[in-house]
């Protein structure tokens, strides 16, 4: 028996299933643009102004206080 090295054709369902597959490939980088444009925004507002946590310690309870101060917003 001789097997042939010729290339198999994409059927129309496989053609299918790759635009399916594209077409969400394209929505899931859609999503992560937004997700970093919203992520960088907050950013910007964190960095021009003071932020304060509080943090109770597990083991003896005080309070811990953690500031944290942006003096200018990240440039690109």
């Amino acid at each position: 028996m001789v097997e042939s090295d010729e290339p198999v054709g994409v059927t129309e369902e496989q053609a299918l299933d790759i635009q399916r597959i594209q077409k969400r490939l394209d929505l899931l980088d859609q999503r992560l643009d937004n997700i970093d444009t919203m992520v960088t925004a907050v950013a910007e507002r964190v960095m021009s102004q003071l932020i304060t946590v509080n943090v109770t310690c597990p083991h003896c309870g005080k309070m811990i206080e953690i500031a944290l101060v942006g003096s200018q917003k990240p440039r690109r």
